[in-house]
């Protein structure tokens, strides 16, 4: 089985200590970004002050508290780990420090205990480590990674579009950041072509509500 899976991609050895630092800070990324996400939802806009005009305008404070953002985050850190494994405990750690910042702000500074939002995040950090060892193996040529490819784009149009049956429209210029952002992540020529365009064609039929908002 390994050796089927390193024919697909093939792993980077990094020393130990290497590992513990890169780990560490995108645990503490996870950390600022959780903090910076509920800061801005609980921003109240002052037209007066001009960079408060600028997150209006691009209604930063519904961007960060949307999925397409924290998906695009996790599949740069799952493909850019040097290993399967290595991208498991990068996602992981990210998304845990990510959600107990974000948790705890709201209690401490919002005044209340959002649990049951909450679960639904802290399920995504259980079954993280498993999705971020399969996308570690996006980031190649092989017909596998393009399947793998073609479900990410799936996904990645359906939060960063507004897709119907044959329409497709876009819903604000930093999402469709977030999914240019995503094809130049998994670039691999002609494959990303091909999933984006697999993608495309399974999103006019398959609707995931939850992550289409």
């Amino acid at each position: 089985m390994r050796e089927y899976l390193n024919k697909i991609r093939k792993p980077v050895k990094l020393n130990l200590k290497k590992c513990i630092v890169n780990s560490l800070l995108i645990f503490i990324l996870g950390i600022v970004l959780g903090i910076l996400s509920k800061w801005l939802d609980n921003l109240a806009i002052d037209n007066n002050i001009w960079w408060h005009n600028i997150i209006e305008t691009l209604d930063l404070n519904n961007f960060f508290s949307s999925i397409g953002i924290w998906l695009f985050i996790a599949i740069s850190i799952s493909v850019y780990s040097k290993s399967p494994l290595r991208a498991s405990i990068n996602v992981f750690v990210f998304f845990l420090g990510m959600c107990v910042s974000y948790h705890m702000y709201t209690i401490l500074f919002s005044g209340f205990n959002p649990s049951e939002y909450m679960k639904i995040w802290y399920g995504l950090t259980i079954v993280s480590p498993l999705l971020a060892y399969i996308i570690w193996y996006s980031k190649s040529e092989n017909k596998v990674s393009i399947i793998i490819n073609s479900i990410i784009m799936l996904i990645m149009i359906t939060v960063c579009f507004s897709v119907g049956m044959f329409y497709l429209d876009i819903k604000s210029i930093l999402d469709t950041l977030v999914f240019i952002g995503t094809v130049l992540v998994l670039y691999k020529r002609p494959t990303i072509f091909i999933s984006i365009f697999i993608g495309l064609i399974l999103s006019f039929f398959i609707r995931i509500p939850y992550i289409s908002g």
